[in-house]
């Protein structure tokens, strides 16, 4: 496999967490939580990464200045998260391997899930494989849709589901590996035409898909990764979980 980069997306400012910090700062059991998503990443075997940086840039940048294999890209005026891969064009144009996509406000994030999510991606070569996982009370999360086959057919976000849709517990959680040549192709067609006025990486897999590409869902993620931090609600809920893990 040609060597790995991970996009690690840590723009936000994290308007509910009571600190003027970047989200991705705001320490969990007294540690950065962007560096566990670091940690991850490495310790699956990626050495290169893009972080997307954007609200007080300059303190992310200060954080990690010490970590080998880090480099920045800088999403100036927050339009989303396909937007923010976007900052990325460049590096994506000279990139042969894989793309690991991850959300950098999710410090649960576990190595052994990205090695099983590259591995697979490295056996079948898809334009997309998404990292989902089986959660019981998947409310607010994105449902993982697929056929009688059991192939990936799309997301459908909570708001958008039908009560059929709402009963799936398998779902997205912001996770993906993407060959890199779909990946642009993708993000060029990703359009702003919602509520939000954004551009949604969620949107690229279904892109991907109607433009007749292989798209792959792996149902590898552990519950846990689903506790990704919005709130200081979810801060205390995910600290609570990480101290149960062994160390």
């Amino acid at each position: 496999m040609a060597e790995p980069l991970a996009i690690i997306l840590a723009a936000g400012k994290g308007k509910r967490m009571a600190s003027d910090l970047p989200k991705v700062l705001v320490p969990v059991c007294g540690r950065p939580m962007i560096h566990y998503v670091v940690d991850a990443a490495r310790t699956a075997g990626v050495q290169r990464m893009v972080i997307v940086v954007g609200y007080r840039a300059d303190l992310v940048r200060r954080e990690l200045a010490g970590e080998p294999g880090i480099e920045f890209a800088v999403q100036a005026e927050q339009l989303g998260t396909g937007h923010a891969v976007m900052m990325c064009r460049e590096r994506l144009e000279l990139q042969k391997g894989p793309v690991l996509i991850l959300a950098g406000d999710s410090p649960m994030t576990q190595a052994s899930s990205l090695k099983s999510l590259l591995t697979q991606f490295d056996a079948k070569h898809p334009a997309c494989l998404l990292g989902t996982a089986n959660k019981p009370n998947p409310f607010g999360l994105g449902r993982i849709v697929r056929n009688q086959k059991g192939e990936f057919q799309g997301i459908v976000e909570e708001r958008d589901a039908t009560p059929d849709q709402r009963a799936i517990t398998e779902v997205n959680l912001s996770t993906y590996v993407f060959r890199p040549d779909a990946l642009l192709a993708a993000l060029q067609q990703l359009t702003a035409d919602n509520v939000q006025g954004e551009y949604y990486l969620t949107d690229c897999p279904s892109v991907l898909k109607a433009s007749g590409e292989k798209v792959d869902a792996l149902c590898v993620l552990k519950p846990i990764e689903a506790l990704s931090i919005n709130t200081l609600e979810e801060l205390a809920a995910v600290e609570t979980e990480m101290k149960k893990l062994p160390t």
